[in-house]
Order: structure tokens, then C-alpha cells, then sequence
């Protein structure tokens, strides 16, 4: 009986990359912002990754301010997503996504880059059900928690 050789590991990498929940005091409740791609249907908090040289911090309000047209401000820390996926090389990427909460400072929603297709103001309950990546969703929880406590 011969032996199978045994399968080379696949290779893995870490990723970072950094973002916010955006938020303003409306009539109607706490509101974010979301943004929309269209040809994959997806709401999604802002993020990306950070250029050579940045901060996680620097990174966040800089990629928030491309996606959204907003200037904003950090708050505090809301929290992070781990998750893992295969890039289209084979490698197993092992990837950690910071989010702080944020207010807005400046800046317009019409004025977003062009990866996205929308930006959206939306209650926050509104955005909870909207968010298609649900590992997501104990972010915008813990944000309006900090929200109503900064708010009392």
C-alpha cells in the first residue's frame, strides 16, 4: 500500500483594517450611517485598510471620510471583528476590522468615493436589520449603548 503525500499547508496572513460607526441625534432616535454596493447588495459599515505609515486611528477617520463624505471625530472604541476568509491567491487570511464610534464634524454624504453606490443615514434599528455582514451586529449594540450613556 503507498502513501498519499501529505497536502503542503495552505499559507496564512494577518489583515487590519479600520472604521466607524457614525452617529447624530435625530428626531426620530440615534442614527448611522451605512454604505451600499449595489452589485453585491451589501450595507455595510464603513472601513478599510490603513496606508503605510498610518495609525488604526488615522485609518479609520481617513477611510470613513472617503466612503461617506464625512469628517468625523472619534469618540471611543466600540469594538473589533475577527474572521478568516481565502483570498484569490489560496492564502488563509486571519483578519481583525477596528470600529470606533464617531460623530460627524463636517463634510457631506454626497460627497463619497466611488466604491460605494449610497450612503445612508438610518435609525439605528433600521441599520441593525439592514447590515448584511451579521458578525457586525454586537458593534452597532455595543455603540448604542455607549451612545445613550454618553447622551444621559
Amino acid at each position: 500500500m503507498t502513501s498519499r503525500p501529505t497536502p503542503e499547508p495552505s499559507p496564512t496572513r494577518d489583515a487590519v483594517s479600520a472604521g466607524g460607526i457614525v452617529y447624530r441625534h435625530a428626531p426620530e432616535g440615534v442614527e448611522v450611517v451605512l454604505v451600499y454596493r449595489h452589485s453585491e447588495r451589501l450595507w455595510a459599515l464603513p472601513k478599510g485598510t490603513p496606508n503605510a505609515g498610518e495609525t488604526i486611528e488615522e485609518t479609520a477617520l481617513r477611510e470613513v471620510r472617503e466612503e461617506t463624505g464625512l469628517v468625523t471625530r472619534i469618540v471611543e472604541p466600540v469594538g473589533e471583528v475577527r474572521y478568516a476568509y481565502t483570498d484569490r491567491e489560496g492564502a488563509r487570511v486571519q483578519k481583525v476590522v477596528y470600529h470606533y464610534l464617531m460623530e460627524p464634524v463636517g463634510g457631506d454624504t454626497a460627497d463619497h468615493d466611488h466604491e460605494f453606490d449610497r450612503v445612508e443615514w438610518c435609525h439605528i434599528s433600521e441599520a441593525e436589520r439592514l447590515l448584511t455582514h451579521r458578525n457586525q451586529l454586537h458593534l452597532l449594540q455595543a455603540a448604542a449603548d455607549r451612545i445613550a450613556r454618553i447622551s444621559s
